[in-house]
C-alpha cells in the first residue's frame, strides 16, 4: 500500500489512532485492517513510539538533497529566461541546456549540469522546443495561395459524405 496523502498532522493523527487501538488489546493485523495500512507500518509506528515517544510518531520531511535554487531564485530564473538568450549575450535566440547552465553558474553561482537543468526546467514547467526551420526566401502569401487553390485542385477527393484522402 503506497503511503496515504494529507498533510502531516492528519498521517500523525492516523498514527497515534493506530496505537490507540493497539493498547486497547487490538492485535497488528486487526489494527492494519481497521486503520487502512498493513500490519508492518503498525509495528514500524509502535517501535518509533518505544524509541522516541510521540516525537517519533511525528512525519518528518522527504529525504533527498535540498534545492540548489530556492524559490526566489527559480522565479528571478524565469524571469532571466523569458528576457531570451540574446538578452544574455548569445548569438541566436535558443535556449539549451548547457546555455541555461551557464546563465545559472554566471547568476546564482550554482553549478547545474546540462542534463539536470532539463529536470530543472520541467519542474518550472517549461518543455523541450525546437524552432522551425524556415527558409530566409520563403513567402506565406505564395504557400498560402497555393494551399487554397493548388492544393485543393490536386487532392483526389473520396465519394461524397466522406473525408479528403491521399491516393497512395
Amino acid at each position: 500500500m503506497p503511503r496515504r496523502k494529507g498533510s502531516a498532522d492528519l498521517l500523525e493523527d492516523r498514527r497515534k489512532r493506530a496505537l490507540a487501538l493497539l493498547d486497547s488489546g487490538y492485535s497488528l493485523n486487526e489494527v492494519g485492517r481497521r486503520i487502512g495500512c498493513h500490519a508492518s507500518s503498525v509495528m514500524r509506528w509502535r517501535d518509533a513510539r518505544r524509541r522516541g515517544g510521540d516525537q517519533g510518531l511525528r512525519v518528518r520531511c522527504s529525504p533527498g538533497r535540498p534545492l540548489k535554487l530556492g524559490l526566489a531564485k527559480r522565479k528571478r530564473l524565469v524571469n532571466l529566461l523569458l528576457q531570451g538568450p540574446i538578452a544574455q549575450g548569445y548569438r541566436n535566440n535558443l535556449w539549451t541546456t548547457a546555455r541555461i547552465a551557464a546563465v545559472i553558474q554566471q547568476e546564482f553561482g550554482v553549478q547545474y549540469h546540462r542534463d539536470h537543468v532539463g529536470r530543472l526546467m520541467h519542474r518550472l514547467r517549461w518543455s523541450p522546443q525546437k524552432p522551425e526551420r524556415r527558409a530566409l526566401e520563403r513567402k506565406e502569401q505564395a504557400i498560402e495561395r497555393w494551399k487554397q487553390k493548388d492544393w485543393l485542385r490536386i487532392k483526389k477527393r473520396c465519394s461524397a459524405g466522406r473525408p479528403f484522402s491521399l491516393r497512395r
